[in-house]
């Protein structure tokens, strides 16, 4: 890295602190319970749990920081949220120690999908409409979900949604901030942040000897890496592209990889690269710049190292935010994301209907053989674009 290319504090804005303060938040209030249910299904003590948050945690701060400030791209890592929704049915009945084997060998398909090249090689073929209605799909599912909360927080949500309008209309680069602090101050002033039950602690990693059974192999580790590739990496890679960020998609997933490695034996179930949090991050609303978006990433990922540090109270902090407030910063930050997902998409009459069947598809949320909806996106758009590609004219 030349001095000219090299990461600058003065990079560093408003705008995109605010940015990854919320990737970070979003985060973690989206999924975090699905790791607790799991935990607890399978009988894991407190410690062994919060060394489980502790592990990702890290991991997702340090490829994070690492990733972005290499290649002054906003790369922002995440767990694997369908992977944890996976275990939640899985872990139980399987011997404690062979899960944490079967997170190491899912780790290690995920590396060798990374060093052997073929991962980029799909994602080159994958055409920028489809890539960018798989983004808009995504996106919509989740931003969508505060028309809902309007109807039980009406108060809160039609404030948040005026500092908006007001702060797209005079201070667009702020209105972002604008929502947060207002959701922030009216939640407080309706009474409806609790800190009462958060206390401070700091986590301690918990080792367990990874042990290895076939069983554990298929009903977890095999899973796990199907539904981290086609759940996560590939709408992952799909998030960077769409925003315009040309990178080679193997070695981010062999890091990703590799990392999940290393920390299988202190629970974790796998990093990869975020979709959801990564717009926000990715997207215009982080900086008007491209070139500086990447210290959003940047902010997030320290976020992560200090969650990781307060694993063990990290479910009682952001309990204390009404979902509602939480799901309205996240929707109006990922505007932007979506309309420019929805532009790019619909921008070559020749592959218009068959993004559209991408981005249906996607927002459905539906799940088949186990499959997230933005695996089947894909697999729906790209069938569709082969059928309905029109017939070269015969030469005479």
């Amino acid at each position: 890295m030349t001095p000219a290319n090299a990461p600058k504090l003065s990079d560093l804005s408003v705008s995109t602190l605010v940015a990854g303060l919320i990737a970070m938040l979003t985060g973690y209030t989206s999924s975090l319970v699905l790791m607790i249910q799991a935990g607890q299904a399978a009988h894991l003590t407190d410690p062994q749990i919060s060394s489980w948050i502790w592990a990702l945690s890290i991991g997702m701060g340090v490829t994070t920081l690492g990733l972005s400030l290499a290649m002054r791209v906003p790369i922002v890592v995440a767990w694997s949220t369908p992977g944890a929704a996976l275990l939640i049915a899985s872990l139980p009945g399987v011997p404690y120690p062979e899960a944490i084997g079967a997170f190491l060998m899912a780790a290690l398909l995920m590396t060798a999908a990374g060093l052997t090249g073929w991962f980029d090689k799909l994602m080159k073929a994958l055409p920028a409409s489809i890539a960018s209605a798989l983004l808009a799909g995504i996106l919509f599912r989740i931003s969508v979900d505060v028309f809902v909360q309007a109807q039980y927080q009406m108060v809160l949500l039609l404030a948040m949604f005026a500092a908006y309008l007001v702060g797209r209309r005079w201070w667009p680069r702020y209105a972002v901030p604008g929502v947060l602090a207002v959701g922030v101050v009216l939640a407080g002033a309706m009474g409806q942040l609790h800190f009462e039950q958060f206390h401070f602690a700091v986590a301690l990693p918990v080792w367990t000897t990874p042990a290895f059974s076939l069983a554990a192999f298929v009903s977890i580790a095999v899973p796990l890496f199907i539904v981290a590739l086609a759940s996560q990496n590939i709408p992952g890679l799909a998030v960077l592209r769409a925003d315009g960020y040309r990178v080679p998609a193997s070695p981010l997933i062999a890091v990703t990889g590799i990392a999940s490695a290393i920390l299988a034996p202190f629970g974790s179930h796998g990093i990869n690269l975020a979709a959801i949090t990564a717009a926000i991050c990715t997207g215009p609303q982080a900086d008007a710049d491209p070139r500086r978006r990447y210290m959003a990433a940047v902010v997030c990922g320290v976020g992560y190292l200090v969650m990781g540090v307060m694993a063990a109270s990290i479910a009682a902090l952001f309990a204390a935010f009404p979902k509602a407030l939480v799901v309205a910063v996240a929707a109006f930050a990922l505007l932007g994301s979506i309309a420019n997902g929805l532009t790019v998409a619909m921008q070559t009459p020749a592959e218009r209907e068959s993004a559209l069947l991408t981005f249906m598809i996607t927002a459905s949320g539906m799940t088949l053989a186990g499959v997230g909806s933005a695996f089947w996106g894909v697999v729906g758009g790209m069938v569709a674009l082969l059928v309905l590609k029109p017939r070269e004219p015969k030469s005479a």
